[in-house]
């Protein structure tokens, strides 16, 4: 698997990971090694893996009521061991109503989430029209 891939594969992971509550999947995506730090809408940056955990087993007592999705995502590798996705976060069919930035280092061979980052949008953004699978 190319990088880019395995990076969108670690983005979605955590997308998931919240969606469906699960602390358990959350903690496998946060790097063990490197620092990490978390700013969720609204409220000061978080430093350090206990902490960033701590953070999301708070939040994820709830599944969210409609599933989180991650719209537009955009990857950048720099160098070989570093990615920053950018993407809009939105619920359901909901239109996005937040901007995310999450970053991603390469430790013991898998992608980890090193900072997650996400304010809200001066304006949503609707949901991209699904693509059809049909030629």
């Amino acid at each position: 698997m190319d990088a880019e891939a395995a990076v969108v594969g670690a983005n979605d992971s955590f997308y998931r990971a919240f969606t469906e509550g699960s602390h358990r999947a959350m903690a496998e995506l946060w790097a063990r090694s490197a620092a990490v730090v978390c700013v969720h809408p609204g409220a000061p940056a978080i430093v350090g893996r206990e902490s960033v955990l701590d953070s999301w087993r708070m939040i994820l007592r709830e599944a969210p009521p409609l599933p989180m999705r991650c719209d537009g995502v955009v990857v950048n590798l720099l160098g070989g061991d570093v990615a920053v996705v950018t993407c809009y976060e939105g619920n359901g069919d909901h239109p996005a109503h937040l901007a995310a930035t999450n970053v991603f280092v390469r430790e013991d061979g898998s992608w980890r989430m090193v900072h997650h980052q996400a304010g809200p949008l001066s304006r949503s953004i609707p949901r991209p029209a699904p693509r059809s699978t049909l030629n």
